[in-house]
């Protein structure tokens, strides 16, 4: 017999980032990095996550996102600094990110800054689009789809990338068809036990089956009609 295949693990990160803006051409940067491994669709536990110093002023509106400050990032190493261990983690993994145009642009802006390669050899799944076509016309953000599955966001009081990456794995795993791996079911599995319940039913007398007078002389006439039954043979 030919040897079985081999089939192996899915393994994917989950990831997320906070900036100090929207548009790296503008010299905007990332502060914050996290991600979550999964292996077969999976959390296995391990965890990356970076706090990085953009040399630069943190601008207010991004401030109140997420609540890193300038001085707080200044204590923390550069991307240059970080990007072996960023890259060594997630390695040749799929990546699972929320809008993933946008970290993708200030990760690969990152990536090019040092010149290193960009991302571009992993595969992506983005969250959003996945979500849109799931929920034609329905909220797609990450505390929209918290709330469709019942995923518990309470935390969320500032955007932080390590949390929105542990809402996000769990909002995945629920868009492509929830926590059971292999099996297409929309929500977990759940085990009901049947209660039996026995109830006492009413007595009612035995009908009368024995055939009356009439019946008797019905049927007499009915077997008399008969020509050549069986039963005369």
């Amino acid at each position: 017999m030919p040897p079985k295949s081999d089939i192996s693990d899915i393994r994917e990160i989950v990831l997320d980032t906070e900036t100090t803006g929207l548009d790296p051409s503008a010299g905007h940067r990332v502060v914050e990095i996290a991600c979550i491994e999964l292996v077969n669709r999976m959390p296995t536990g391990k965890v990356y996550q970076i706090y990085l110093n953009p040399e630069r002023d943190m601008p207010e509106e991004a401030f109140k996102i997420h609540g890193l400050s300038t001085d707080f990032l200044a204590r923390h190493g550069t991307f240059a600094d970080q990007a072996d261990a960023f890259l060594d983690f997630i390695g040749d993994a799929g990546l699972v990110i929320h809008n993933a145009e946008f970290d993708l642009k200030f990760l690969n802006w990152e990536l090019e800054h040092i010149k290193r390669e960009s991302l571009s050899a992993n595969p992506v799944v983005d969250t959003v689009r996945l979500a849109r076509k799931k929920f034609p016309g329905a909220p797609a953000s990450l505390d929209a789809l918290c709330r469709r599955f019942g995923i518990d966001n309470s935390a969320r009081t500032v955007h932080g990338a390590l949390l929105d990456t542990e809402l996000l794995a769990d909002v995945y795993l629920e868009l492509i068809g929830g926590r059971q791996p292999g099996l297409g079911f929309s929500t977990e599995t759940r085990t009901e036990t049947a209660t039996a319940v026995t109830r006492e039913r009413d007595a009612h007398a035995p009908r009368a089956h024995a055939p009356d007078a009439e019946e008797l002389t019905a049927h007499a006439e009915f077997i008399g009609a008969m020509k050549k039954p069986i039963w005369k043979n």
